[in-house]
């Protein structure tokens, strides 16, 4: 037996530079994501909350990409199904479900707008907004004022396929290519724009648009977190030493309808989504870990029981929490505002 036979192949974990702990809590990460999305899904059906926007099978690139980029000096402009990578960034399932519940307390935005608006100005995440895709500049805009200063850090915007055709994306990555500027703007492709699917959105693929703007791109399997984490470190690494943005089109799929209100049944047949089932990521992740000698069936089932606790805090928590006021209806609307409305 050679020296190479000898030694032990190593996993791919440890090749894209994460120790055995990290991919450990990034597939808690990921868990913990989705057992948040099938709480609040019942909560929407047992009358508990108005409405929400699931993000069920979109996990692991989100988390993935929140574990490779620097969550103490990097920004975050999420869209709306991004559970996975607010969470992976610093939120915590407690201020996710004040959001939920149109609470006072909610870090987002105080209970005013619809969940999936996320916010977070101690983390760096940006609010966004109704409108799909304008965090697209937003972010570009960041990246502009972080080279001006001389600022090591990336701004990393995601968005869904169906946006990626607004006037919003293709501005913003022009600008971008145009200045070189240190931003990550992410596809989550998850084959549906509500009810319009891929092939009917897109003539040829979204990471070749990229080529246009004068930077690279590159198409991931969404489902495969390292993969994603590789890509997502070396895009930002690429971005710190001046080299400009990178897009990222990340495959995955919509397990879930578009949100509460959608019957997605009636675009798409059940069994092209358990055959999208059978590729979930979060599955097939627990999988590898358990190949690679790091995890077991036994700490999956406790590991399922701890977060089963967390999320009954929260949202028992969420639940009891108060409601805004009235009078807090005109807090920062204007610039210097205090309670009572504007000063």
């Amino acid at each position: 037996m050679n020296e190479m036979e000898s030694k032990p192949r190593m996993s791919r974990h440890h090749e894209v530079g994460l120790t055995d702990d990290q991919a450990i809590d990034m597939y808690r990460m990921m868990l913990l994501a989705r057992r948040f999305d099938e709480r609040v899904l019942l909560l929407q059906r047992a009358g508990k909350i108005n409405f929400h926007v699931s993000g069920i099978g979109q996990e692991a690139a989100q988390v993935a990409a929140g574990f490779a980029l620097d969550r103490t000096v990097d920004y975050f402009l999420p869209y709306y199904r991004d559970y996975g990578l607010v969470l992976s960034v610093g939120m915590t399932v407690r201020e996710l479900m004040l959001s939920v519940f149109a609470k006072a307390e909610d870090p987002n935005s105080g209970g005013r707008q619809m969940p999936g608006h996320f916010g977070h100005k101690k983390l760096r995440i940006v609010t966004g907004s109704s409108p799909v895709t304008t965090q697209v500049p937003h972010a570009v805009g960041i990246a502009m004022a972080a080279k001006m200063k001389g600022e090591q850090l990336v701004s990393f915007v995601t968005f869904g396929e169906g946006s990626s055709n607004q006037g919003d994306f293709h501005e913003g990555c022009n600008f971008a290519g145009v200045h070189k500027l240190p931003v990550i703007i992410m596809c989550e492709n998850n084959q549906y724009a509500i009810s319009v699917p891929i092939h009917k959105q897109i003539g040829g693929r979204i990471v070749d648009r990229a080529a246009g703007y004068g930077f690279p791109g590159f198409r991931v399997d969404g489902n495969d977190p390292l993969e994603v984490y590789q890509v997502v470190k070396e895009a930002r690494e690429r971005a710190l030493r001046g080299e400009g943005p990178t897009l990222i089109e990340a495959m995955m799929y919509r397990l879930s309808p578009h949100s509460t209100s959608d019957n997605d049944l009636a675009y798409r047949t059940k069994e092209e989504v358990d055959e999208n089932r059978a590729k979930d990521g979060i599955p097939k992740y627990k999988q590898y870990l358990i190949d690679a000698g790091i995890w077991s069936e036994e700490q999956d089932a406790q590991l399922n029981v701890e977060l089963r606790a967390i999320i009954d805090d929260a949202t028992n928590y969420g639940d009891k929490a108060p409601f805004p006021t009235p009078e807090s209806t005109l807090l920062h609307v204007y610039h210097g505002d205090s309670e009572g409305g504007r000063e």
